[in-house]
């Protein structure tokens, strides 16, 4: 994996988490902490999804996050109550 294969992970990382925060209606978590959640929600929506969205590219990447992050955060905030 070089630099560039890193810096694409975190930067969809952190988009997938933000907006993932933006559709919970979550105050947010910084920088890191979207970048976290993100990454977990990718990991989370390809074992749901597969490569369902594999064939839109970095797009598909997106979504794929955006829909994991959003179980993760829903799953999270069932046990935390604000």
């Amino acid at each position: 994996m070089d630099i560039v294969s890193v810096v694409v992970w975190l930067v969809i990382g952190a988009v997938a988490g933000w907006l993932a925060g933006q559709i919970m209606k979550g105050g947010g978590f910084g920088v890191v902490g979207n970048i976290i959640v993100g990454i977990i929600g990718s990991l989370i929506g390809g074992f749901l999804l597969g490569g369902l969205l594999s064939s839109l590219g970095i797009i598909g990447s997106i979504i794929t996050a955006v829909v994991g992050a959003v179980i993760l955060l829903f799953v999270v905030g069932l046990f935390i109550k604000k």
